[in-house]
């Protein structure tokens, strides 16, 4: 294969296994929940070998993490709405399908579960400087157009967080009256 060829294909091989390693992550979580799985169990999910794994992420703490932040970079990107209402209700309505589809409580989960290591505690913050900036990006746009807005952590307590608690503890579903509401307060 020429350099030529090589250049025009998207992503290959390692983002397949990437992708397969991923989504057994993201399938163990869910069936098993966080702690009941090996690196052997992803590796044989996924039809990859353990030292695929090993060599690329070095631990399971490290490829949850990466799992993690990925699911939270894809899934929930910052919309650019030209408004803080309009951004913070269109976010909003976006993290409320993501937590409540298929895969949202499993990686709520995750979350979660990653502060109770050394380790995983790490990639808990991580996570949350992720969320953190990402917010900060969306509200500084506000900012710079005049717009009084929260801080990241406002937006966390006041909006993501209520919709954390109920999803993972099974406490009601997530209306778009309640998420509209939870924006409306926040703002």
């Amino acid at each position: 294969m020429g350099e030529r060829e090589r250049a025009k294909r998207p992503g290959g091989r390692g983002a397949r296994v990437a992708a397969a390693v991923h989504q057994a992550v993201t399938d163990l979580i869910r069936e098993r929940g966080y702690g009941t799985f090996s690196v052997g169990d992803v590796a044989a999910r996924a039809g990859v070998a353990d030292s695929s794994i090993y060599r690329r992420w070095g631990s399971l703490e490290k490829l949850l993490t990466d799992v993690a932040l990925a699911s939270l970079n894809a899934r929930s990107p910052m919309p650019d709405t030209g408004s803080l209402a309009g951004d913070l209700h269109t976010y909003a309505d976006q993290v409320a399908r993501e937590i409540t589809g298929p895969d949202g409580p499993a990686m709520l989960h995750l979350a979660v579960a990653l502060s109770r290591s050394q380790q995983g505690a790490q990639a808990h913050d991580d996570l949350l400087a992720e969320r953190t900036r990402q917010l900060e990006s969306m509200l500084d746009r506000a900012r710079a157009r005049g717009e009084d807005a929260p801080d990241a952590y406002g937006v966390l307590d006041h909006l993501l967080a209520p919709m954390y608690i109920r999803v993972m503890l099974g406490r009601g579903t997530l209306t778009k009256e309640y998420v509209d509401g939870l924006v409306e307060r926040l703002l």
